[in-house]
């Protein structure tokens, strides 16, 4: 029985902080590229690098993502809220041309990148991806503030967005 006990705290232990909001990311994801409309590749940490200074959400979605497809319009009233906010895109998309079309049908005014191995791949495991669309935001010093938001937490990123102002 206290094996039982023992194992059911380890458990939950485990269980509760595997989903702990982070406040910075890891390495790998830091030294992972990421596919520009350009063509040309660029390392994450050069990402984050050029939105210093900024308030940043990150989103990452994908053209075919039913869920994603249907919260845009409560990003471009976060973009129209929040001006003084920086938004980047992560796409998750199999192919650029998917990518590049998503991006041109739902107007999306921010910056593009796209993962050159989708979800499942090197970047998505090393942001703990399990579900898009997803939010982060990052402070003016590139500090994650909020890990983990999905489309139904337009509430928080608000919040958080009115606190970093």
């Amino acid at each position: 029985m206290k094996k039982l006990i023992a194992l059911g705290i380890a458990f939950a232990t485990f269980s509760c902080t595997s989903n702990a909001q982070k406040t910075s990311f890891s390495e790998t994801a830091l030294a992972e590229t990421l596919l520009t409309t350009d063509g040309s590749q660029v390392a994450f940490k050069d990402i984050i690098q050029k939105h210093n200074g900024k308030t940043t959400v990150i989103e990452v979605w994908a053209s075919w993502c039913g869920d994603c497809v249907k919260a845009m319009p409560k990003v471009k009233e976060l973009q129209a809220n929040y001006p003084e906010v920086d938004f980047t895109f992560i796409s998750m998309d199999k192919t650029a041309d998917k990518w590049k079309l998503g991006i041109e049908k739902h107007e999306l005014k921010g910056d593009h990148y796209m993962a050159n191995d989708q979800m499942k791949g090197v970047f998505g495991k090393a942001i703990d991806l399990d579900w898009i669309p997803r939010y982060i935001i990052l402070d003016k010093t590139g500090k994650i503030i909020v890990y983990r938001a999905i489309e139904t937490d337009f509430e928080l990123l608000n919040t958080t967005l009115n606190e970093l102002k």
